[in-house]
């Protein structure tokens, strides 16, 4: 079993219990035309909340997704009615995309015990398990947050790893890792860093699931990630990139950064070493 997740049937088991925390954290590419507050208001896990990622940011940074701060992370969670001791489990609406970013903020953070549920909202409604409509009600408590930033990577992290023994890996789609499709921000460079590795997100999911660890160690392999060597996860916006760092836990490896400002920065700078191809 892996650690990090939890059954359709084990949430809903657990739905009354004081002290677990259920969060929808869907987002989504505007390419897929989706609205993630309007689909949680039609339908989601009883007593679900909804955390918006465009709004638990650092209000000063010009790159979507930023880190805020600890105090501003703390009222954000708090006032959503999440305390670090809960076992907070999170979902989102394709299974497993935007999910990971939030599991790994709330760890971070020091929320220790949260969990994904396993294929998400489309396993839950697949199980057969009852949903609501609207907003949920829930109550704003203390979160008293005790920040890891050693598991946070930043610009000159990142341009000190170009020349060292760092996996930088990278979760956008194959194509804008290429540099043959456009990246959909405006302004970005299309490519990666130099000596990046591609591993796209979506290929680390069947049907909205996490691949069995030994399927995850494999693909990695394939990518060029080499085991024994520290990494570094990127994507887009900072948000895909936890669902590398969620794969590379599950198959053991421990010395993982995620790059907040992935190519949202690093594309969007003149600075910056871009290569293109694969």
């Amino acid at each position: 079993m892996n650690p990090f997740l939890v059954s359709a049937d084990w949430l809903a088991k657990h739905l009354g219990d004081h002290d677990v925390k259920v969060v929808d954290a869907s987002w989504y590419l505007p390419a897929m035309e989706r609205d993630a507050r309007s689909e949680y208001e039609a339908a989601h896990v009883p007593g679900a909340v909804f955390l918006d990622q465009d709004d638990v940011v650092d209000p000063t940074s010009e790159l979507p997704h930023t880190l805020p701060d600890d105090a501003i992370f703390a009222a954000k969670a708090g006032a959503l009615g999440l305390k670090e001791t809960d076992t907070i489990v999170i979902y989102d609406g394709i299974g497993l995309f935007s999910a990971p970013r939030v599991w790994w903020m709330l760890r971070l953070f020091g929320a220790k015990k949260t969990k994904l549920l396993d294929g998400g909202f489309p396993a839950w409604k697949c199980a057969d398990h009852a949903t609501e409509s609207g907003p949920s009600v829930h109550y704003p408590v203390v979160f008293t947050p005790s920040m890891d930033r050693t598991q946070i990577a930043g610009l000159e992290d990142v341009r000190a790893a170009l020349s060292t023994e760092v996996n930088i890996i990278d979760a956008r789609p194959t194509g804008r890792f290429t540099g043959e499709e456009a990246e959909p921000r405006a302004g970005m460079r299309s490519g990666h860093m130099p000596g990046a590795v591609s591993v796209p997100a979506m290929s680390l999911a069947e049907k909205g699931r996490l691949r069995p660890a030994d399927e995850l160690r494999v693909i990695f392999e394939k990518a060029g990630v080499d085991f024994s060597k520290p990494s570094i996860t990127t994507c887009g916006s900072g948000v895909t990139a936890a669902a590398l760092t969620l794969a590379l836990e599950t198959i053991g490896q421990e010395q993982l950064r995620l790059y907040d400002g992935s190519w949202s920065e690093w594309g969007g700078r003149e600075d910056t070493p871009v290569e293109t191809g694969s």
